[in-house]
């Protein structure tokens, strides 16, 4: 009955702090996102639940960074905590061990991990197909209408606006200057009027523009190509109205179809199949190359004894050949030459482009598992570090948990670019944090275990002090 009640106690107290920070590191980290995409998001009429729907898909993203650091930041705060108000003293004084204690968050660590396994392969797929494709719609959005004081607005299909001015509630213009593009013949029909008035109609999908004392002039087509005269019409008018279309300014939503193939948006059973696809045309690809080396190049293969001058076989087999020949046979040489380098060049970028594709299928397998691996290592470094410091709150632990993080995600990134480029194997690259880590974890665990005073300056400075009274009183200098 203790234990269970030790469980729950121990239970609630990590889930408070580790939805505090999870859901802090997510807001922060979708800040960092908004304000990268800001200047993509800004002015082109985006509706409330657009952008939304944007940073909903983008915290799904996100999760995979939040969610090792509120591991990380909890633990030490929970058992920092347990430590500061000598809760943890008391446990430990009941004959309840460090590892007993901490049982049932390692449970609930490893619940989480398999938890972040099937998100990572089953909902951020998708996640980020619809983040991805959304993404790409808004980006090539046009922006709001926005019509600048001496500046041709271009935006509207087939027309170029500008005006001189515009009123104080910026729908009243003066000095309005318009280009009809819409039978794409160049500038045959312009428009200019003294003053006008724009209102959205149609629910926002036209524009509206009422004209007032202004001239219309269109070119007529003129069929005589030696004559230089260019007939027009001209067209006064007290007031006009023209109505432009903006259905092109609605955001327009692309097939999610067409983003499926990119190796972030798909799970574990589709990476394998890719793969193995990419893999079986890379070996085909190969065989290709060899077989086209040895079809298009002629090697030509001589007796030894057919080639002998004098008795003995001549460096140069130009010899072989008259005068004459040896220029043509010397220059189809180098023109074989060149072109089986450049082949063999192009064989080569294709064949790393190839593998490099390759690599990153290997990678997105290889991060669905680290996510879950890292909440479990993070657990361990930061469950013994609350109980060693005995700083519970968001001081100290965030601190420490900052400097660790960083550590992890460092290495993380750099092993993760390594493996991109070829440098490192796959494996080696994405599991380089963890392989550091993991030692590191298993040693603050058998310190906190031990009761170890990692932290303490007393216990480094106790031999230094003892050595150095040993030395006064060899000396005799304490007489």
């Amino acid at each position: 009955m203790r234990i269970k009640k030790l469980h729950v106690f121990m239970i609630g107290s990590y889930l408070g702090p580790f939805l505090l920070t999870f859901l802090i590191s997510l807001f922060i980290l979708l800040m960092q996102f908004l304000w990268k995409y800001i200047d993509e998001l800004v002015g082109k009429g985006l509706e409330w639940h657009v952008i939304a729907e944007l940073l909903f898909y983008a915290s799904a993203s996100l999760v995979a960074m939040a969610l090792p650091l509120a591991v990380l930041v909890s633990s030490i705060m929970t058992f920092g905590n347990l430590g500061e108000h000598y809760e943890l003293v008391a446990l430990r004084s009941a004959g309840i061990s460090l590892w007993r204690i901490m049982s049932p968050l390692i449970l609930l660590t490893g619940l989480l991990s398999v938890m972040a396994f099937y998100f990572s392969n089953n909902l951020l797929p998708i996640a980020n197909l619809k983040m991805g494709t959304l993404l790409y719609d808004i980006r090539h959005q046009k922006p709001t209408m926005n019509l600048r004081p001496g500046i041709f607005y271009r935006d509207i299909e087939g027309f170029a606006i500008r005006v001189a001015s515009k009123g104080e509630d910026d729908q009243q213009l003066y000095k309005v200057l318009i280009y009809d593009h819409t039978k794409n013949n160049g500038n045959m029909k312009v428009i200019t009027a003294d003053s006008a008035r724009m209102e959205f109609v149609g629910g926002d999908r036209y524009l509206q523009m009422t004209l007032w004392h202004g001239v219309m002039y269109e070119q007529l087509e003129n069929r005589e190509r030696e004559s230089a005269s260019y007939p027009h019409t001209r067209q006064e008018f007290s007031s006009d109205i023209i109505r432009f279309d903006l259905s092109g300014f609605e955001l327009t939503r692309s097939n999610e179809d067409i983003f499926k193939d990119n190796y972030k948006m798909q799970s574990l059973g589709q990476l394998s199949h890719n793969i193995d696809t990419l893999r079986t045309r890379l070996d085909e690809r190969k065989g290709e190359l060899a077989k086209n080396l040895s079809r298009n190049f002629k090697f030509f293969v001589f007796n030894v004894d057919s080639v002998k001058v004098e008795g003995y076989i001549p460096v140069n087999l130009l010899q072989m050949f008259s005068t004459e020949q040896r220029p043509k046979v010397a220059e189809a040489a180098l023109n074989m030459a060149r072109s089986s380098k450049a082949y063999v060049r192009s064989a080569t970028e294709d064949h790393w482009a190839r593998n490099n594709r390759i690599n990153r299928y290997l990678i997105e397998v290889h991060r669905k598992f680290t996510l879950s691996i890292a909440c479990i290592i993070l657990f361990f470094i930061g469950a013994p570090l609350g109980a060693i410091i005995r700083k519970g709150g968001l001081g100290l632990p965030v601190v420490v948990s900052i400097a660790f993080f960083l550590i992890y995600y460092v290495i993380s990134i750099t092993g993760e670019k390594f493996a991109k480029e070829g440098l490192w194997p796959v494996w080696k690259g994405m599991w380089m944090s963890s392989l550091v880590l993991l030692p590191l974890g298993m040693w603050l665990t058998y310190k906190a275990t031990t009761d170890s005073s990692l932290f303490n300056l007393d216990a480094y400075t106790a031999p230094i002090r003892a050595l150095a009274e040993r030395m006064r009183q060899r000396l005799g200098l304490d007489r």
